[in-house]
């Protein structure tokens, strides 16, 4: 199903007697669940960790739900054999299109990003923004799930195509940037939103950018923070957190390594090691 380079871990030393010891499995498309890692070292620091970036086949959010659905159940089928006990779906729009199905077909505990953004969104305002891929914003995710938890908020959602590539093209200070967001934001600003939710993991490396387009009033809400506690959360209930000291980051990407890695070391503050896993009985196309 697939090839895989370079790691030397000893992550399969993990005796069943051992579960606590075995690592959190983490993915994305690309560099926006590095938002999610950053979390998870910030509030779980002793978990050991496997990071996934679907970088061969970004952006996702133009992919249609089939697609999406195939691509989430390789790289889980890839994270269990690597025998993580728990996966985190750093993207959200997996998490809106494929999360259900998963959990159906997976036996093992699978966190998405969007209930815990939609819970952290209604503490915080009544007028809500969303902004998310396009397969995001086109599914309801967001919306559906903050309305059921608070019927009485209003909910606005906007598609941002080209945010996904320009992050991981390292333009997030480019002048054009400024102008795209400039234009998403807009529609929001018109309904007088008080509260903007990230919907996609990639978008707080935009914070600067849509922090000086926004009213200062306008509260922004990160769902990588909340998903992280709600890892914790469950962590504790399955009696699963680790209290030995983790094992390096497990870096692997469906594309280039060492793309990957030079992107990856402004966000993360070093330089990861990263391997190549070739899912072979994929078509794999480079979208630009």
């Amino acid at each position: 199903m697939y090839s895989s380079f370079i790691f030397e871990g000893n992550f399969d030393d993990f005796s069943d007697q051992e579960p606590q010891r075995a690592p959190i499995g983490i993915f994305d498309s690309g560099v926006g669940g590095l938002t999610v890692l950053r979390q998870l070292y910030r509030q779980l620091p002793n978990e050991s960790i496997v990071y996934f970036g679907d970088t061969a086949r970004l952006p996702y959010g133009i992919r249609s739900q089939a697609e999406i659905l195939r691509f989430t159940r390789e790289i889980i089928t890839w994270l269990q054999q690597q025998r993580v006990k728990m996966v985190i779906m750093a993207c959200n729009t997996s998490s809106a299109l494929a999360l259900e199905t998963v959990r159906q077909q997976f036996n093992i505990p699978i966190l998405g990003v969007i209930l815990p953004g939609a819970k952290a969104a209604v503490q915080q305002g009544r007028r809500i923004g969303v902004i998310a891929t396009p397969a995001t914003a086109k599914s309801n995710a967001y919306k559906q799930a903050i309305l059921e938890i608070a019927p009485d908020v209003q909910v606005w959602q906007v598609g941002c195509p080209e945010f996904v590539p320009l992050i991981e093209q390292n333009r997030i200070h480019d002048p054009y940037t400024a102008e795209v967001a400039r234009a998403y934001l807009q529609p929001l600003l018109d309904q007088e939103i008080d509260t903007l939710v990230h919907g996609c993991t990639h978008y707080p490396y935009l914070t600067p950018v849509l922090r000086s387009l926004l009213p200062p009033q306008v509260q922004l809400v990160d769902p990588a923070v909340h998903v992280v506690a709600a890892c914790a959360q469950e962590l504790d209930l399955l009696g699963l957190r680790n209290t030995h000291l983790p094992l390096p980051t497990r870096f692997a990407v469906s594309g280039c390594p060492q793309q990957f890695s030079q992107s990856g070391v402004q966000w993360l503050g070093y330089t990861p090691l990263v391997e190549e896993v070739c899912f072979t009985d994929t078509p794999i196309t480079q979208l630009q």
